[in-house]
């Protein structure tokens, strides 16, 4: 259930980055109050909201079935990996060789907590 929160996680954060870049494209010049109705009228800002609503939903039952710290810190350090990858391999963007060493940090702490909350 932890993965698939994560990834829905990860999936809704794509789609927020690909609504409000089809609205910067479709109209570089939108500001205020108009750019924030286009992206909450964006099918795909629409999908993320409806997919996080989804997760939430199954993250309350994850919650109650562990400790907060360990759940929270395993969803989090795979959704670093995943969003760092996933937004390389679809938009193009990069890490520096410091930031894979913080993820790759970061998921070592998370691999101690799992092994000593065992």
């Amino acid at each position: 259930m932890i993965i698939f929160v994560t990834l829905s996680t990860l999936v809704s954060q794509l789609l927020v980055k690909n609504g409000v870049s089809v609205i910067g494209v479709r109209d570089p010049d939108l500001k205020g109050g108009r750019w924030l109705v286009a992206a909450l009228l964006s099918p795909s800002i629409i999908g993320a909201i409806a997919i996080q609503g989804v997760g939430f939903l199954v993250w309350v039952v994850v919650v109650s079935r562990m400790k907060l710290g360990v759940a929270f810190a395993i969803s989090g350090a795979f959704f670093y990996l995943f969003i760092a990858l996933s937004s390389w391999m679809i938009y193009g963007e990069k890490l520096s060789a410091m930031q894979w060493t913080g993820l790759a940090m970061i998921s070592s702490g998370v691999l101690m907590m799992i092994v000593d909350s065992r």
